[in-house]
């Protein structure tokens, strides 16, 4: 067991065998899919090493004044692991079994949900949790619908501050070294707003779909550099 001291008593423990996780299907039928497509372009990109972990509706922990807290962030990444993922397949106690999230996804939906909460009594607000609790240094907060994305950092009093988009109307989480905005398009037979990550020189993580498309018009493309010289490609 490791101990955090601050204004409530804060410890990272195991969550035992026995303790009931809520099983609650998800707020609706995007919040699986908006996940998927962050996890996936990171994999496809190399940008996902073997000892991260990207987090989906999956319970994170700490027990806050001898309480267990248990929140279930739609998507968050934790850049290292240090014990087995086997050992972690119910749940993830930060400082105790690796990283704290570097950034943790909220996404809205029609549910009534609390992830502007604050409340620090017991069970407390996500917000509470995410900031206080853990000390999340990113938190996103995204509106699949209208493609609204706020993005707040913690500050230098441990407070989140809502962030500015640059001139791209993207979001630099440094921590990942990429920037984090809103695309607009279709992926799985659903057209709107997706939560996407560019590089540090704006270049888009493709998805596998995209990345196949772009070999495909590459290989075109030269298949008619040879046609253009008299040179018939081979099949």
């Amino acid at each position: 067991m490791l101990t955090t001291s601050t204004t409530h008593k804060v410890t990272w423990e195991k969550l035992p065998e026995d303790f009931v996780l809520d099983d609650e299907p998800v707020d609706n039928i995007n919040q699986p899919l908006l996940a998927a497509a962050l996890t996936e372009s990171l994999e496809q990109n190399w940008k996902l090493p073997s000892n991260a972990l990207t987090i989906t509706n999956y319970g994170i922990c700490a027990t806050l004044n001898n309480k267990f807290v248990v929140k279930a962030p739609d998507w968050g990444y934790i850049p290292s692991i240090k014990v087995s993922r086997e050992e972690i397949k119910r749940s993830y106690t930060p400082r105790l079994e690796g990283d704290i999230p570097v950034v943790v996804m909220e996404f809205l939906s029609d549910t009534e949900g609390n992830e502007y909460s604050s409340k620090p009594t017991y069970p407390p607000g996500k917000w509470f949790f995410y900031e206080q609790i853990l000390q999340v240094p990113n938190y996103a907060i995204f509106e699949p619908d209208t493609g609204v994305l706020e993005v707040y950092k913690l500050d230098d009093s441990g407070r989140y501050e809502l962030q500015t988009a640059d001139a791209s109307n993207r979001y630099w989480i440094p921590q990942m070294q990429l920037f984090l905005g809103v695309w607009s398009g279709i992926r799985e037979n659903r057209t709107g707003y997706w939560l996407r990550f560019w590089d540090e020189n704006s270049e888009l993580l493709l998805w596998g779909s995209e990345l196949v498309a772009k070999e495909r018009q590459r290989a075109e493309k030269l298949a008619q550099q040879l046609r253009d010289a008299g040179i018939e490609p081979e099949s």
